[in-house]
């Protein structure tokens, strides 16, 4: 039994890291005897992985095939809604409950990732790593649970708005503020900060879709 757990955590976290990780991009269809071979486990885990997965709305039905969702552009703006109050809250609570070794932390790996300006793919890891990390800093398991779904589902958007020219040394500034405010122990500044940074990587990623639509049109 204790195997049979084991075995399907690992292929439920497999399929979600290839989805976060852009392997699998929404409207890509997933069999379960290609994601057995890929990842060395037998179906059942991955047919239980799957289901998981369809229950938490990251795959969706298309006819008899499972294939990764995607987002229209209401639950895209509902799930910034939710995105930007939890993450302010998480901001909110880490300036309060950070130790000075985390703030360390989040200093450093913002000066690290100035170095992946030209590596949109790379700067999108590293800015999952940064915001999670003000989670864990917030020292709240709920709220961490709930930034996990919210992040997983932040996976179904097939591009990144880093890759938006000049958006990159911007958001990385943001992130300086951010930690700015959080070292200063401000929580009311920490969180007008992230919520700020969110709000205009919406706006970025808005901008970006209805450029794209205008090409294609």
């Amino acid at each position: 039994m204790k195997d049979a757990r084991l075995a399907h955590k690992d292929a439920y976290e497999l399929i979600l890291e290839a989805i976060d990780v852009g392997i699998y991009v929404p409207g890509d269809r997933l069999v379960e005897s290609e994601l057995a071979e890929r990842f060395g486990v037998s179906r059942t885990p991955i047919r239980e992985a799957l289901q998981r997965l369809e229950t938490q709305s990251l795959l969706a039905r298309d006819g008899r095939s499972l294939i990764v969702a995607s987002l229209s552009h209401d639950q895209m703006a509902e799930l910034y809604v939710v995105r930007t109050e939890l993450e302010g809250l998480a901001a909110r609570l880490a300036a309060r409950h950070a130790t000075i070794e985390e703030v360390r932390v989040l200093r450093g790996m913002v000066a690290d990732d100035y170095k992946l300006l030209n590596d949109p793919a790379a700067l999108a890891r590293a800015n999952r790593r940064f915001h999670k990390q003000i989670h864990l800093a917030s020292h709240n398991r709920y709220l961490v649970q709930q930034l996990d779904l919210v992040h997983r589902t932040m996976a179904l958007m097939a591009t990144t708005s880093l890759a938006i020219e000049g958006r990159g040394q911007d958001a990385l500034a943001e992130h300086d503020a951010i930690v700015a405010a959080i070292e200063a122990g401000d929580g009311d500044a920490a969180n007008a900060a992230l919520k700020k940074h969110i709000s205009i990587a919406f706006e970025a990623r808005l901008r970006h879709d209805a450029d794209v639509r205008l090409a294609e049109s």
